[in-house]
Protein backbone atom coordinates (compact mmCIF):
# COMPACT_ATOMS: atom_id res chain seq x y z
CA UNK A 1 0.00 0.00 0.00
CA UNK A 2 1.12 3.39 -0.74
CA UNK A 3 1.05 6.42 1.57
CA UNK A 4 1.72 10.03 1.46
CA UNK A 5 2.21 12.25 4.54
CA UNK A 6 2.49 16.07 5.22
CA UNK A 7 5.79 16.67 7.18
CA UNK A 8 4.84 19.37 10.17
CA UNK A 9 7.83 21.55 11.04
CA UNK A 10 11.04 20.78 9.50
CA UNK A 11 12.62 21.67 6.39
CA UNK A 12 11.06 18.19 4.15
CA UNK A 13 7.89 18.73 2.53
CA UNK A 14 6.21 14.91 2.67
CA UNK A 15 7.55 11.71 2.81
CA UNK A 16 6.35 8.96 0.42
CA UNK A 17 6.72 5.39 0.99
CA UNK A 18 5.21 1.70 0.17
CA UNK A 19 4.37 -0.93 2.97
CA UNK A 20 4.06 -4.23 1.32
CA UNK A 21 4.31 -7.45 2.86
CA UNK A 22 4.95 -6.14 5.86
CA UNK A 23 8.26 -4.28 5.24
CA UNK A 24 8.70 -0.41 4.31
CA UNK A 25 9.81 0.66 0.93
CA UNK A 26 10.74 3.09 -1.89
CA UNK A 27 10.65 5.86 0.88
CA UNK A 28 11.15 9.22 -0.45
CA UNK A 29 11.66 13.16 1.62
CA UNK A 30 10.44 16.04 -0.65
CA UNK A 31 13.06 18.63 0.28
CA UNK A 32 14.51 18.86 2.54
CA UNK A 33 18.60 17.95 3.64
CA UNK A 34 19.22 15.49 0.58
CA UNK A 35 21.98 13.73 1.63
CA UNK A 36 20.34 13.03 5.16
CA UNK A 37 17.28 12.51 4.05
CA UNK A 38 18.67 9.59 1.20
CA UNK A 39 20.54 8.04 3.84
CA UNK A 40 17.19 7.83 5.62
CA UNK A 41 15.55 6.18 2.87
CA UNK A 42 18.02 3.62 2.22
CA UNK A 43 18.41 2.97 6.08
CA UNK A 44 14.62 2.50 6.20
CA UNK A 45 14.11 0.07 3.26
CA UNK A 46 13.73 -3.43 3.88
CA UNK A 47 12.85 -3.15 7.56
CA UNK A 48 9.37 -3.81 9.07
CA UNK A 49 7.58 -0.51 10.37
CA UNK A 50 7.41 -1.09 13.85
CA UNK A 51 11.30 -1.55 13.91
CA UNK A 52 11.52 1.94 12.00
CA UNK A 53 8.99 3.85 14.96
CA UNK A 54 11.15 2.30 17.09
CA UNK A 55 14.56 3.55 15.92
CA UNK A 56 13.42 6.88 14.87
CA UNK A 57 10.92 7.84 16.74
CA UNK A 58 11.93 11.00 19.05
CA UNK A 59 14.90 12.11 17.15
CA UNK A 60 15.19 16.20 17.12
CA UNK A 61 17.02 18.35 15.01
CA UNK A 62 18.51 21.69 16.72
CA UNK A 63 16.27 22.95 18.50
CA UNK A 64 13.50 21.48 16.84
CA UNK A 65 10.65 19.20 18.48
CA UNK A 66 10.84 16.58 15.41
CA UNK A 67 13.51 16.15 12.93
CA UNK A 68 12.61 14.18 9.29
CA UNK A 69 13.29 10.63 10.63
CA UNK A 70 10.94 11.53 13.38
CA UNK A 71 8.16 12.45 10.53
CA UNK A 72 8.84 9.33 9.48
CA UNK A 73 7.75 7.57 12.42
CA UNK A 74 5.04 9.25 12.60
CA UNK A 75 4.22 8.79 9.00
CA UNK A 76 4.18 5.14 9.40
CA UNK A 77 2.65 5.09 13.01
CA UNK A 78 -0.59 6.91 11.10
CA UNK A 79 -0.07 4.17 8.54
CA UNK A 80 -0.80 1.46 10.79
Amino acid sequence: MHYDYKTKDVCSRGIHFDIENGLVKNVVFEGGCSGNTQGVAKLAEGRTPEELIAILKGIKCGFKSTSCPDQLAKAIEEAL
